[in-house]
């Protein structure tokens, strides 16, 4: 049997578990949605504490909130803030479309807590969930501030190194790699040479611009709508409260957050979060293109594309011996899907916006911030068991070359474009390469090149750059 306790709020008695931090409200919420078992993460949480201890600290400085009792919310929420009482945050994301239970999940946590803090048993002896933690807030303003909040800390010490991270592994590679050429691909399909140091610094300025948009997420982020109350318009609360919150909440976090311009819009539509979950989706198709083109590279290992070497994590097949496949590249893939596929329920969510309040916001948070902590993850790991081992199959990336029919591309200039495509169309019929038929038609007069003329233009090496060294195209 669980002990149990009985707690009131303004619909009557409910029975809560006697060891419980929340209280009658939070019990209603527990009881009317039991949907999915998701619950909010660390950083809300955590997003919850510091708004609701920016708060306290306010309110006590305006001479609202009782200096003994403030500074009791203030520890509690520091508690929460640390991840002291996150089991005793147990109410589903699929709930009140405003948050408003997690509100008061945070609230009644708190209260309680303060009040074990001041020497007293559980329950709100002194401190009231809503009297004092609520002070000056709502649900309408806390829960969107809090989402802000969360996403751009999150962004700010997760995403934005865990990118970073990631380019510098692939610069490295691209460094290392600078001088093996290899053939280029477009349409899937041979094209001219590359160096496959141009190729990886090409990852590695998409993991740096992937950064750069993980940072101006978290500029869209700054305007929160705290102080904004109800409806926008503030009621109960101090003309001070929402920028002393802001700037306090600037200086706990390390970053600029204001108040918003525009309560009625920062509280009726989400349109920030909808911008950021886009940035994400663009990260999360940017690092799938990465994680796709290793992949393609590093196939084979003996029948496949195989210019790459990919580390070995871990045996890749329950029947076939020896099998090892790029399951890092594969993962990196899987959390592309799921965060393109949280960017369409984050703008759905965001798309629950009627006159004065969107009521999408729980599912919106859950998302944004799941999509911030895979791609997170993802990021580091992708550098660190893929990305960090592999080498180059500088054999393999040679003998393609030479067998390329691209290889024309270089006779164009000398010859004009319809006989190289002729080089390469007989080069393809005959199995040879475009070299050896080139120097068949030189011989037999059909085109007119030197040695010299064939050795200097089929050299790879110099198909790599830009070159003023181009001849007029033979009469």
């Amino acid at each position: 049997m669980v002990t149990t306790r009985i707690e009131k709020d303004s619909m009557g008695e409910m029975s809560v578990p006697a060891d419980a931090l929340w209280g009658a409200t939070t019990q209603r919420a527990v009881e009317n949605f039991p949907i999915s078992g998701y619950r909010f993460g660390r950083r809300f949480i955590r997003a919850m504490g510091l708004i609701k201890q920016a708060a306290a600290k306010v309110n006590r400085d305006l001479h609202k909130l009782d200096g003994k009792k403030a500074d009791l919310v203030i520890r509690a929420a520091q508690e929460v803030m640390e991840g002291k009482h996150d089991a005793h945050f147990v109410l589903d994301i699929f709930q009140t479309g405003s948050g408003t239970s997690t509100n008061m999940n945070a609230n009644e946590v708190i209260a309680h807590r303060a009040v074990q803090l001041g020497g007293a048993g559980v329950g709100p002896k002194g401190v009231h969930p809503n009297d004092h933690v609520n002070m000056g807030q709502s649900s309408n303003d806390v829960i969107p501030a809090a989402i802000h909040v969360a996403a751009a800390e999150a962004l700010q010490a997760d995403l934005v190194p865990a990118l970073k991270h990631l380019a510098d592994a692939l610069g490295r590679k691209a460094t290392e790699f600078k001088d093996v050429i290899k053939i280029g691909r477009t349409h899937l399909m041979d094209a001219t040479p590359v160096t496959l140091g141009q190729e990886f610094g090409g990852y590695a300025r998409q993991a740096q611009l992937a950064a750069l948009r993980a940072g101006k997420a978290v500029k869209a982020l700054r305007e929160l709508p705290i102080g904004g109350t109800a409806v926008g318009t503030g009621i109960n609360t101090h003309p001070e409260f929402a920028r002393r919150v802001c700037a306090e909440l600037s200086r706990t976090c390390g970053i600029e957050f204001v108040e918003a311009e525009d309560h009625f819009e920062a509280q009726a539509a989400k349109d920030a979060v909808c911008e950021v979950s886009g940035q994400l989706k663009t990260i999360a198709v940017g690092l799938a293109k990465i994680a796709s083109d290793i992949r393609l590279l590093g196939s084979g290992p003996r029948c496949g594309i195989g210019e790459i070497l990919l580390p070995a994590t871990q045996p890749g097949s329950s029947i076939m011996p020896g099998k090892v496949n790029p399951v890092m590249c594969e993962m990196v893939c899987q959390v592309a899907a799921q965060v393109i596929g949280a960017d369409a329920a984050v703008t759905a969510a965001c798309g629950q916006s009627f006159f004065e309040l969107n009521v999408g916001m729980p599912v919106m948070t859950h998302n944004l911030l799941e999509a911030v902590r895979l791609l997170t993850a993802g990021s580091r790991v992708f550098a660190d068991k893929c990305v960090a081992g592999i080498t180059a199959n500088t054999d393999r990336c040679r003998d393609l070359i030479e067998g390329s029919l691209a290889m024309c591309t270089s006779l164009a200039p000398l010859i004009g474009y319809d006989a190289a495509a002729a080089v390469a169309k007989e080069a393809f019929a005959t199995g040879k390469t475009v070299r050896q038929i080139a120097r068949e038609q030189a011989k037999s007069g059909k085109i007119k090149l030197t040695d010299a003329q064939l050795d200097e233009a089929l050299n790879p090496a110099d198909m790599i750059h830009p070159s003023d060294k181009v001849l007029p195209v033979s009469a």
